[in-house]
């Protein structure tokens, strides 16, 4: 089916997707009238990533589309401006608000980071087999399929993206060996339930006050980190210099640069490594360390905590976490791109399965927020550092505050970490929902 979007050449479509975001900006700009309250309801984050969403359902644009010649041979496209962000503008930007970071605060956060990113990786161990057993009591034939073609193997790649990230996704594909041909069915459900939950979370941190008093946590740790970085930028403001923005832009991306020099030795090393391991459990629970993305992310990250004990954070003065933010609203418009309003409608069972799922997730997450009194940030950074992985826990987390995108990241670290074995687990729950 030739389904190619009005705009193919992605010159444009990064223009639309700036335009976008530049009106974004504009209308959020304006304290008074119908935008004013709007965005006292909707926050400005959110519309970043709706109106490129909005973009692709209506045609104009897409991240992927096929052509088909005249003698009937179909051609995959694809855009690449996500493969940009995500590879280039995101550790930029991890490098750029990590540079004023105070670490010691950053630890003082303490405990309930912690356990509200374990809390949402037990929210999808038991949200599965959950989510199998409901919907298998309304519909059967949704859950069901034998050997190669059961839904239970294919639901185990969407727990290892949601525990993990891509990399633990494709060992769950391996382990299991769901059917190839239907893989993208549950690539579809990945996306479109784990944007749907996104953007629920986005605007949560318009209300995170009234979130907050509800919960009734103590933000304490969390303002007293703003507060540091807050005073530090103000002591070192200034106006930048054309020779400030260029060493902004030489430390970012040549910490970019050093970054996937390393992880272009370090993934194909410990991708051998790992091959070589006798046990195929073990080979698998440490596949994620043969992935470039993980070790890009992670080296970006390590970098800036390096350059922030330097005279290197005295940029923030020049705004380099301001230059970060714009690269993470750029990533958040290629993220929206992905999402085709409309496809929802097309895999209502499988959609319906990944909805009870997210929700249990967002469920238990609620509770224990509640239990241990844990601020809003960490209910929402500590389900994205799961669901979304390194590309979208900092974005959630710079949403409250650039200087908190760093833990976004050093939580989607542990993510990677623990991906694939809790991924197993989660598997061999579901194997037994669907027997039973």
């Amino acid at each position: 089916m030739d389904n190619t979007p009005l705009f193919t050449d992605d010159t444009i479509v990064f223009g639309l997707l700036m335009l976008s975001l530049g009106f974004v900006f504009l209308t959020e700009s304006i304290k008074t009238g119908f935008w004013s309250k709007f965005y006292k309801i909707v926050p400005g984050l959110f519309m970043a990533y709706m109106i490129p969403a909005v973009l692709t359902t209506l045609g104009l644009i897409a991240p992927e589309w096929q052509t088909v010649s005249e003698n009937g041979d179909v051609t995959e496209h694809s855009s690449n401006l996500y493969y940009v962000s995500s590879r280039y503008l995101l550790p930029a930007a991890l490098v750029l608000m990590t540079l004023s970071i105070d670490l010691k605060a950053v630890f003082n956060l303490g405990w309930k980071a912690l356990i509200m990113f374990f809390t949402g990786t037990v929210g999808i161990i038991i949200g599965g087999p959950i989510a199998i057993l409901l919907i298998s009591a309304v519909s059967p034939e949704t859950v069901g399929g034998v050997g190669p073609d059961a839904v239970w193997r294919g639901l185990s790649t969407l727990a290892g993206s949601w525990i993990g990230g891509g990399a633990n996704q494709t060992a769950m594909l391996e382990i299991y060996g769901y059917n190839q041909k239907l893989y993208g069915g549950m690539v579809f459900v990945d996306i479109v339930v784990a944007n749907i939950w996104m953007a629920l979370l986005l605007i949560g941190i318009g209300k995170r006050n009234r979130i907050n008093k509800w919960l009734k946590a103590d933000t304490s740790s969390i303002e007293e980190l703003k507060e540091k970085v807050t005073t530090f930028s103000e002591k070192v403001k200034r106006n930048p210099s054309l020779t400030d923005i260029m060493i902004i832009g030489a430390i970012a991306f040549g910490a970019v640069s050093l970054a996937h020099l390393c992880s272009n030795v370090l993934a194909p090393f410990f991708d051998e490594l790992v091959a070589g391991i006798s046990s195929q459990t073990t080979r698998n629970i440490f596949t994620f360390l043969g992935s470039k993305f993980f070790w890009m992310i992670s080296i970006a990250t390590l970098i800036a905590i390096i350059l922030s004990f330097t005279k290197a954070k005295n940029y923030e003065g020049a705004g380099a976490s301001k230059f970060g933010s714009v690269f993470i609203y750029i990533l958040v418009a290629s993220i929206g791109m992905k999402m085709d309003l409309t496809l929802i409608f097309d895999n209502l069972g499988l959609i319906a399965i990944g909805i009870v799922w997210m929700s249990i997730h967002a469920l238990l997450l609620i509770g224990i927020a509640k239990l241990i009194k844990a601020p809003y940030f960490f209910l929402a950074v500590g389900s994205q550092a799961n669901v979304g992985g390194a590309a979208s826990a900092p974005i959630v987390a710079s949403a409250f505050h650039p200087s908190l995108a760093t833990v976004g990241v050093l939580l989607a670290v542990f993510g990677y970490a623990v991906g694939t074995i809790a991924a197993i687990g989660c598997t061999i729950l579901m194997q037994l929902a669907a027997a039973g």
